[in-house]
């Protein structure tokens, strides 16, 4: 297993992908009328509620959001790719069987290259695990069903050493089986939403929960990643920080690009961000960056030794 780290779509360049991906979809375009007459694709006839069809837009909500409480298993695929089509319906098979202890992310490649960059996809297929927001392994090419069983059982032993433990259905509905979800109702409702990418009823499920039980860490937690999509989803990642660049002194443009570095994977740098603005400021100005440093702390657990480091410095500019 390769060591696990942040990963997310923001920060991606397209290098040229999109040219490249104009040209696989008109060589692609015989081969889609086949498919319509009758001919299948790596997908055909899949309506899984364990496998997703995941673009560009929907990838934060779809995988990074929902890999906190779910493994998420990306498929990287184009038409044109013969071993996709080996590999797709096998690893679609598997999805069904686990009935909700995983769900697989499809991706067509051509359709959304900044995602194929993102994942610095030099060949396909090209299968990638998520795990709480990190890429935590990845295999190049098709494999046989037992290895690709074999790989998964050791996915999802790191994703129980991450905390990360979706119930499988148990009544083939899709849906967990209340007799072993042993969630609150607030928690499973908020688990339900981010699961299906709405934030907004994530939030309100979350801050219910809290109201609840304004200690539950698994609440806090949940809500401050909920907020941060939220807040990363309603900007632009190239104008944030090209007006962050251009506004080293403005406070809330400096919180809203650590927001991005934060969803990128890009912590300490977030942090130190932060930390930078709080040092600088006095007042207002700081407390709202001090805050905004708080609920960014929540995100990870509260022995992150990143946690603790920026604690003391907190401490510190504050004292």
């Amino acid at each position: 297993m390769q060591q696990p780290r942040d990963f997310s779509l923001y920060g991606a360049v397209d290098l040229g992908a999109r040219q490249t991906a104009a040209q696989r979809r008109q060589q692609a375009a015989p081969r889609q009328s086949d498919a319509a007459s009758g001919v299948d694709g790596p997908d055909a006839g899949q309506a899984s509620p364990f496998v997703i069809e995941v673009t560009e837009e929907t990838f934060n909500t779809e995988v990074a959001l929902r890999s906190k409480t779910t493994p998420v298993i990306v498929d990287l695929w184009a038409e044109w790719c013969g071993p996709c089509k080996q590999l797709s319906p096998a690893l679609e098979k598997l999805a069904a069987e686990a009935a909700g202890s995983w769900v697989l992310a499809k991706i067509d490649v051509d359709a959304n290259p900044r995602l194929a960059e993102a994942f610095q996809a030099q060949s396909i297929p090209m299968v990638v695990a998520i795990i709480g927001g990190q890429m935590v392994d990845a295999f190049l090419g098709a494999m046989p069903e037992s290895q690709i069983k074999q790989w998964l059982t050791q996915v999802l032993a790191v994703a129980d050493q991450l905390g990360v433990q979706a119930v499988p259905a148990q009544d083939g509905t899709g849906e967990p089986d209340e007799a072993i979800d042993d969630l609150p109702p607030a928690l499973a409702a908020a688990r339900d939403a981010m699961e299906t990418g709405d934030l907004d009823a994530a939030a309100r499920a979350l801050e219910k929960a809290l109201g609840d039980v304004p200690s539950d860490p698994l609440a806090k937690s949940w809500l401050a990643q909920v907020n941060l999509m939220r807040r990363v989803s309603s900007a632009d990642p190239m104008n944030v920080s090209k007006n962050a660049a251009a506004h080293p002194e403005d406070v809330d443009a400096q919180l809203q690009v650590a927001d991005f570095e934060m969803a990128g994977g890009d912590t300490e740098k977030a942090f130190d961000r932060v930390l930078a603005v709080i040092k600088r400021t006095s007042a207002a100005d700081r407390n709202k960056a001090r805050l905004h440093l708080l609920d960014l702390f929540e995100i990870l657990p509260p022995d992150d030794d990143r946690v603790k480091k920026a604690r003391t410095q907190l401490t510190l500019l504050l004292f």
